[in-house]
C-alpha cells in the first residue's frame, strides 16, 4: 500500500492497487496523482451523488471463486440518467469493474480482442456486432460525462471527462467497447450478476441509504416542486428524474439543487388502482410505487404501468391493461432473437406483435428520464401465459419478461390499498391472451350457415346433422388450440 499526502488539504490517500493512477481525497475532493517524486493535483473532484445503491468504497465480495474489494467508484450522466461504475481489486492483483446502472450489475474485466473492431460511430443498437469471431447485439450506445468519483481510479479523470461506451450482450455474455480514450476501443468482458451471487460484504444498511440517499451529502434536503411548489411526497434520490404529480414539471434530482427540465402545465390528476407512494410486500421483499407512467400504441390502446423499488430488491414493474394486471422484470440474460421468434432458456416464443409505444401521462421517480411523448419501438413474443418483450429506443434496446397477476394475489401484495377493492370489470374487446383460433372458426361457422341457408330451407333433416358436424370440426380444434396458447 503507498500512502501519500494530498497537495490541497495534507490529509493522508492511500493506495491500494498498483494498478491505481489517481485516488480522491476524501477530505477535501481533490484528485491525486498517484507519483511519489511529485504528487499530481488533478483539481476538485465532484462529490457524488448518494443514490440507493447499498455498495461502497471497502465493499468485498467473490465472483465465481475470485475474492474481491471495491477501491472506488466513477458516476456517469448522459441525458436521460446516470449509472455507477465501481473499481475493483481481486485478491489475485487483476482488476476489474462492476457496472451498477438501475438495480441491475455486471461485472467485466479487460480482455485482448483479436480481429477488427467497429467504429463508435458505426454502432446503433439492435446491429449485430463480431468481435473476436463472437456475434453480439448492440444493446446500449452513448456518451456520458463523469459528474463524480470517489477512492482509487485505474487512469486519470477531471472535469468535462467524457466516456464513450457501447455494451453488447449475447444470451448472458456481456462486453463493453470502451472508445473513452480513442478511436480504438478497450475490450471488457463479462457477465451480469446479482448483488447477493457476490455474497458482498460492508455494504450500506438501509438506514444509511435512507439518511444519504438523493443529495451530495446535506446540499439538497427537500424536493419541493420549484415550479409549482406542490408537495413531493416520495423518497428523494431514488432515481435522477422525477415528474411533479401536480404540474407535470420534469425535475433533474441529480444535481445540489432541484433543477426543472420542464416547465409542465397543470393538468388534472390521473387516477391510478395503486397510487405513488404505496407499499406492499412481494415475496419477501418490500416495494413501494415510485412511479406511474400511462403509454398507448398507434391504435389508441392504452395501459399503465407502476415502477416498483425495494432498497434490496432492486426495480419490478407492474403493468395493469383491460385484461388484467401482469408482473415485468429487466431481463439480465438475453433471448436468441430468430426475427419471428425468440429462444429463452431452451424455450421457443412467438412473435405476435409489433408497435410503437407513446408515453401520454407520467409522475414519480424514473431510472430514466421520462417525458409525455417519448416513443419507444416493442415487439412481443408469446408462449403460454410467458410474454418476452424487446424495447427499443434510440440509444439501447431492453428485453423484459412478464407473467399474469391474479386479482388476489395484487391484493395480498397490497393490502392496505386493494383489500376493500373488487376485481375492476375485464374489458369487452380483446384480450391480452386472445382467442383468434375460436375468432376464425366463428367466422367461418357464420359463412358456412350463410352458404347452406338454402339447402337447410329445403332439406332441413339431411342437411342440419352435417353442418353441425362440420361447425364442431371447426369449433373444437380451436377452442383446444386457443387453450394451449393460454396455458
Amino acid at each position: 500500500m503507498l500512502t501519500l499526502s494530498c497537495p490541497s488539504c495534507g490529509a493522508e490517500v492511500r493506495f491500494r492497487s498498483h494498478a491505481a493512477v489517481m485516488a480522491v481525497c476524501e477530505y477535501c475532493r481533490t484528485g491525486v496523482l498517484k507519483d511519489p517524486g511529485d504528487v499530481g493535483d488533478l483539481g476538485k473532484i465532484s462529490e457524488v451523488l448518494e443514490d440507493y445503491s447499498p455498495i461502497q468504497p471497502g465493499t468485498s465480495g467473490i465472483w465465481g471463486s475470485r475474492p474481491f474489494t471495491v477501491l472506488g467508484r466513477l458516476q456517469l450522466r448522459y441525458d436521460a440518467g446516470f449509472w455507477n461504475e465501481w473499481y475493483l481489486l481481486f485478491d489475485d492483483g487483476a482488476s476489474g469493474w462492476l457496472g451498477d446502472a438501475s438495480g441491475q450489475f455486471t461485472i467485466t474485466v479487460l480482455r485482448q480482442a483479436e480481429g477488427p473492431l467497429p467504429a463508435f460511430g458505426d454502432l446503433v443498437p439492435g446491429n449485430h456486432v463480431t468481435v473476436g469471431g463472437e456475434r453480439y447485439m448492440a444493446a446500449d450506445v452513448r456518451t456520458a460525462r463523469c459528474t463524480g468519483g470517489q477512492g482509487e481510479l485505474p487512469f486519470r479523470v477531471g472535469p468535462g471527462w467524457e466516456a464513450k461506451v457501447a455494451d453488447l450482450r449475447a444470451g448472458s455474455a456481456f462486453l463493453t467497447l470502451d472508445y473513452s480514450e480513442g478511436p480504438t476501443p478497450l475490450v471488457y468482458a463479462g457477465v451480469p450478476v446479482t448483488l447477493d451471487g457476490l455474497r458482498p460484504q460492508l455494504l450500506r444498511d438501509d438506514l444509511e441509504i435512507q439518511r444519504t440517499a438523493g443529495r451530495f451529502r446535506g446540499k439538497v434536503t427537500a424536493l419541493d416542486c420549484p415550479s409549482c411548489g406542490g408537495a413531493i411526497k416520495y423518497l428523494p434520490g431514488m432515481t435522477a428524474n422525477l415528474v411533479c404529480p401536480a404540474c407535470r414539471a420534469q425535475l433533474d434530482a441529480a444535481s445540489p439543487e432541484i433543477e426543472v427540465l420542464r416547465a409542465g402545465e397543470r393538468v388534472d390528476a390521473v387516477a391510478t388502482t395503486l397510487p405513488l407512494g404505496t407499499e406492499g410486500t412481494l415475496g419477501n421483499q418490500k416495494l413501494a410505487v415510485i412511479g406511474v407512467m400511462r403509454r398507448e400504441d398507434d391504435e389508441g390502446t392504452a395501459w399503465t404501468e407502476y415502477l416498483l423499488y425495494g432498497s434490496r430488491a432492486g426495480f419490478t414493474w407492474l403493468v395493469e391493461t383491460d385484461d388484467g394486471w401482469q408482473r415485468s422484470d429487466v431481463l439480465d440474460a438475453w433471448p436468441a432473437w430468430h426475427g419471428e421468434s425468440a429462444t429463452l432458456d431452451n424455450v421457443d416464443y412467438r412473435r405476435l406483435y409489433e408497435y410503437p409505444a407513446r408515453v401520454t401521462f407520467a409522475a414519480g421517480a424514473f431510472n430514466w428520464r421520462v417525458e409525455v411523448g417519448d416513443v419507444a419501438q416493442v415487439e412481443e413474443f408469446r408462449q403460454g401465459q410467458t410474454t418476452l418483450a424487446a424495447e427499443r429506443s434510440a440509444h439501447e434496446i431492453t428485453w423484459s419478461r412478464s407473467k399474469p397477476v391474479a386479482w388476489d394475489q395484487l391484493q395480498a401484495w397490497f393490502p392496505d390499498t386493494l383489500k376493500a377493492k373488487a376485481a375492476p370489470p375485464r374489458a369487452s374487446g380483446k384480450p391480452t391472451g386472445g382467442t383468434p383460433y375460436r375468432d376464425a372458426a366463428r367466422m367461418l361457422i357464420i359463412a358456412t350457415g350463410v352458404v347452406n341457408a338454402i339447402p337447410l330451407m329445403f332439406n332441413f333433416g339431411g342437411t342440419f346433422a352435417y353442418s353441425v358436424l362440420a361447425a364442431l370440426a371447426l369449433y373444437l380444434p380451436a377452442v383446444f388450440l386457443d387453450n394451449n396458447d393460454n396455458a
